[in-house]
């Protein structure tokens, strides 16, 4: 059963909270950190990427990184940008943008619950990654960046927090640069906040959306922490998260371009795609004939724009259904049924020629980017969070840029000290 704890944040004072949060680390280039820190002394990224504070020669892995990082927390710190809360609480943190409407509860959750398996990942992390974010836990002594969750959806919590956002008014309440409501409200009822921990201990499974080598960064920090002997209580035992009902996540299409036809001609190319070297028939290809970016409207169908114009390519059933839950993924069919036999690419990990984009960028800058000189791209359904929870179950990792969640959360708000 999953356990919460209610802890004291360390977070901005209401007059700064907007000029504090940012986006998560891991979702921008360094050159766009630095952009979007400019002219903002406050801004969490001088925590979260504490290499844009030195020129190009210092690398995000640099001792003097994690050093700055540190210095920068305690500033903010320092000058009263953050203050740390009196006593434990639990919060809210609602993000509204483009209709959509979210509520998650801000806590911190239990490290052996991730290593036993009752908080659920479904993607793979890459070693180098995890050390970066644990070095920079360690030095910080503080968790800088919330990882998103969810759990099978229950009515009893959403009426507790309901009741909540109804009754009581946001610390936070402002609107980000890309058009995000962000809203927060402190929940320092002792009664409620036992009242949470108490629901929260009946859910069976907790799943984690996005964060995953925060997640395991933060069990590595811990593991490292108990090796001078440890209770159980301690802070660093627990790490930040904030946890969504899995029907007010929004999930967006995670789409490919790739650079070339692995030397096929267009022609060749469709006739590969709907043959596949002869093993029968796997696509049934169309030409898009309405204006604009074509965007699939279910499961197993496909959007392609190659030489400026776009082709509908839906899936043949017999080629995934009646499989596993990967396999029937739409990720997984394009990967399998095309990508690989026609294009080339065998692992999407490590080949230089594919490139994944979030759909929060919309299907133009598909089109952009053909335009400009890749040769194919592909738009896909987005995959859904009941697919992300079959694979999770299973104990099966999803494919590389399966999902991408949308809004994101900002870093700053809420910091976990370690102790």
């Amino acid at each position: 059963m999953a356990v919460i704890k209610a802890f004291r944040a360390i977070r901005p004072s209401e007059d700064m909270a907007h000029r504090v949060a940012a986006l998560p680390y891991d979702v921008m280039s360094r050159e766009e950190a630095v952009e979007m820190a400019s002219g903002n002394e406050y801004s969490f990224l001088r925590v979260d990427r504490p290499e844009i504070e030195f020129d190009s020669g210092v690398s995000f892995d640099n001792p003097l990184a994690y050093k700055k990082a540190s210095e920068n927390l305690k500033g903010l710190m320092a000058q009263g940008v953050l203050e740390k809360d009196p006593t434990d609480y639990l919060y809210i943190y609602q993000l509204e943008s483009e209709g959509y409407s979210q509520a998650g509860l801000v806590t911190c959750l239990a490290v052996d619950d991730y290593l036993e398996g009752v908080i659920k990942k479904h993607e793979h992390t890459r070693q180098d990654k995890e050390l970066d974010r644990t070095k920079h836990i360690l030095e910080c002594n503080a968790h800088t960046g919330p990882i998103l969750l969810f759990y099978r959806e229950q009515r009893d919590i959403g009426e507790v927090m309901e009741q909540w956002m109804r009754t009581k008014i946001p610390v936070y309440d402002f609107v980000s640069e890309d058009g995000v409501a962000h809203r927060v409200w402190v929940i320092d009822s002792r009664e409620v906040v036992q009242k949470l921990i108490g629901i929260f201990g009946g859910v069976d499974s907790l799943y984690i959306a996005d964060g995953h080598h925060r997640c395991a960064a933060a069990a590595r920090a811990c593991l490292e922490r108990r090796k001078g002997g440890y209770s159980g209580d301690e802070e660093f035992n627990f790490f930040l998260g904030v946890i969504f009902p899995h029907n007010e996540l929004r999930v967006l299409d995670y789409n490919r371009i790739v650079d070339d036809l692995n030397g096929l001609g267009k022609e060749e190319f469709l006739q590969k795609i709907i043959s596949n070297t002869g093993t029968g028939p796997l696509f049934e290809v169309s030409p898009v004939e309405v204006t604009g970016a074509y965007r699939p409207q279910n499961k197993h169908s496909f959007g392609m724009y190659i030489e400026d114009r776009w082709y509908r390519l839906d899936s043949i059933p017999g080629t995934w259904d009646k499989k596993g839950p990967i396999e029937r993924l739409d990720v997984s069919i394009l990967q399998k049924n095309l990508l690989n036999p026609v294009l080339g690419i065998k692992d999407p990990r490590t080949d230089k020629r594919i490139e994944f984009i979030g759909g929060i960028r919309g299907l133009e800058e598909l089109e952009r980017r053909v335009d400009r000189g890749a040769a194919v791209a592909f738009s896909l359904y987005p995959t859904s969070i009941k697919d992300l929870m079959d694979v999770a179950d299973a104990g099966l990792v999803m494919p590389p840029k399966s999902t991408w969640f949308e809004p994101k959360l900002r870093s700053g708000l809420f910091v976990h000290y370690l102790g």
